[in-house]
C-alpha cells in the first residue's frame, strides 16, 4: 500500500456515546453495571469501579449519574470530578452541593489530605461516591495511613480484560461512532489478530480510520493490517 497516493485526513474529534443504550454488556463488565445499578442500596456509601483505561470507567460513572437521577424522590444532583482536582479548600463546597459524587481517576497523584477528608465528611454527614481507578486501592502507594485504611473499606468491583464478545462489540461500536462500516471479515481479522486490551481497541480504530482516510479507501484487512504494524512499531508514521 506504500506507493498508492495519500490524503491527509482532517481531524474530528469523534463524540462520546455515554447512554445506557450505548453500554456493552459482557462478562468483563456485568457485575460493575449490576453494581452500579443497585443503588441507593448499596452496602456501604461508596463504591469502587476500577480497571484498564478505555475499559468504560467513565461510560459506567455517566450510567450511574443517570441512574441516581431517575431512582431519587427528589433533586439529587450528582457532580463529576477529577481525584487530582480535589484541594482541601473545595472539600467542604463540594460535598453541600453533590450529595452524590463521581470521583474518577483516583491514583497516587491525588491531594491525599483532600482526599482523606473529603472520605470523611461523606461517610459521616451522608452522601454517596463513586470512585473509578486504574487499580485496586491495596495496590496503590498511599503515603497518608489514615486515607489508606478508609478507602480500603471500600467494596471494589474489577472490570476484567475483555473476551471476543466484547472486542467484537467494541470494534464495531468504535468504528460505528465514526459512522464506518466493516465486513465480517475485517472484523473476524481484527479481533483474531490484535491485543486483548480496551485501549488498544481505540488506538487500532483511530490509526485504521486515519489510514484509511489518507488512502479515501474504505477499512480492509490490509488496512487494519498496516495499523497493527504501526502500533506494533510504536511509530506515528507520516500520512502526509
Amino acid at each position: 500500500m506504500e506507493n498508492q497516493t495519500k490524503q491527509i485526513p482532517l481531524e474530528f474529534d469523534v463524540p462520546n456515546q455515554y447512554g445506557r443504550q450505548d453500554f456493552m454488556v459482557s462478562d468483563c463488565n456485568l457485575q460493575a453495571l449490576k453494581a452500579i445499578e443497585m443503588w441507593p442500596k448499596w452496602p456501604f456509601f461508596a463504591l469502587l469501579i476500577f480497571g484498564p483505561s478505555g475499559c468504560g470507567k467513565t461510560h459506567l460513572a455517566h450510567i450511574f449519574a443517570d441512574h441516581v437521577c431517575l431512582k431519587a424522590k427528589k433533586v439529587f444532583p450528582v457532580g463529576f470530578i477529577q481525584a487530582r482536582e480535589i484541594k482541601t479548600t473545595k472539600v467542604e463546597y463540594i460535598h453541600k452541593n453533590n450529595p452524590c459524587l463521581i470521583v474518577e481517576n483516583i491514583s497516587s497523584k491525588i491531594n491525599e489530605t483532600a482526599m482523606f477528608h473529603l472520605f470523611n465528611l461523606y461517610q459521616n454527614q451522608g452522601g454517596y461516591i463513586l470512585m473509578t481507578a486504574q487499580q485496586p486501592f491495596a495496590r496503590i502507594n498511599f503515603k497518608l495511613p489514615d486515607l489508606k485504611s478508609r478507602l480500603n473499606m471500600v467494596p471494589r468491583i474489577a472490570i476484567s480484560k475483555p473476551d471476543d464478545q466484547m472486542l467484537e462489540a467494541l470494534i464495531l461500536k468504535l468504528f460505528s461512532d465514526r459512522q464506518i462500516s466493516i465486513t465480517r471479515e475485517v472484523l473476524n481479522y481484527t479481533v483474531q489478530n490484535m491485543e486483548r486490551s480496551f485501549s488498544y481497541a481505540q488506538k487500532l480504530v483511530n490509526m485504521a480510520d486515519g489510514i484509511s482516510l489518507s488512502y479515501k479507501r474504505a477499512v480492509s484487512v490490509p488496512i487494519i493490517k498496516e495499523a497493527m504494524h504501526q502500533l506494533a512499531h510504536n511509530t506515528q508514521q507520516e500520512l502526509f
